[in-house]
């Protein structure tokens, strides 16, 4: 069984983890096969947007902890197969950060750990209102030291320690407080919505979609003197584009842009 199925609704592209045995965890296996795709996606002009959905109860429990453990026999008592799993996770994430398309998270159950930093590292995230979100590595003597990175950048810091250090879960209603999902939806709806909102965004200029998700990110990590000077070079650069060219006509005109993605 794959580890990730692929779909295509329209110019968007969905990724659904298909591991519901294991509550989807983030194994060897369906980390490689979510970074693959997302390498063709990276270079396939047909798609504009990505959703990252689950099969099952469980959105993705974190990593394999099974698959981990299994490792503790090897010579060095697992340490070669921890760095490379958790670098392989790292760079997956690096991977939907990178991405010049938005990629949006369709959260309809349980997401911990591992599974909680991938709905925090997608761009967007829309949660069934039965959903719940937690890192309780803590519990386990496994602190969810990477999850933090990404948590730590969608949710105030207080509350991203307090989910860290308690492993407490907390509501879908209460991650739309906190900022890490942007929508709750009732059971059963959150990939649809999730498309549609994937959708809305693809019918903007592609180019200028990947202009500002790149200048995000990089400004993100700024000083503000630093990042009002590099974002005034990328509005700069927008502004000789094509597109923007266009919007701004259209705009003027009180017609409908056509895009040529440049």
């Amino acid at each position: 069984m794959a580890p990730v199925l692929r779909e295509t609704s329209g110019s968007v592209a969905v990724l659904t983890l298909n591991a519901p045995r294991s509550r989807n965890a983030l194994s060897q296996a369906t980390i490689a096969a979510v970074h693959a795709q997302l390498d063709k996606i990276r270079h396939d002009n047909a798609v504009r947007a990505v959703v990252i959905a689950a099969e099952g109860p469980a959105f993705s429990s974190g990593h394999d902890l099974k698959e981990l453990t299994a490792h503790r026999s090897d010579a060095d008592g697992g340490r070669a197969f921890f760095t490379r799993m958790m670098t392989a996770c790292s760079d997956m994430m690096l991977a939907i950060v990178t991405l010049p398309k938005p990629v949006i998270a369709a959260v309809q159950g349980v997401a911990t750990a591992a599974g909680c930093q991938l709905v925090a590292t997608c761009d967007l995230a829309v949660a069934s209102d039965a959903a719940t979100f937690a890192t309780p590595g803590v519990d386990i003597g496994l602190f969810c030291s990477t999850p933090m990175v990404a948590l730590s950048r969608n949710v105030p810091r207080k509350h991203a320690m307090h989910m860290l250090l308690t492993g407490e879960p907390i509501s879908a209603a209460r991650a739309r407080e906190l900022g890490l999902v942007n929508a709750v939806v009732p059971p059963g709806t959150e990939r649809d919505a999730a498309i549609a909102l994937a959708e809305k965004i693809a019918a903007k200029s592609a180019y200028t979609v990947k202009t500002g998700k790149e200048a995000f990110y990089r400004q993100a990590e700024m000083s503000l003197a630093d990042a009002y000077c590099y974002t005034a070079q990328v509005m700069t650069m927008n502004m000789m584009a094509r597109d923007a060219h266009e919007g701004i006509c259209a705009f003027i005109d009180k017609r409908e842009p056509r895009w040529e993605d440049r």
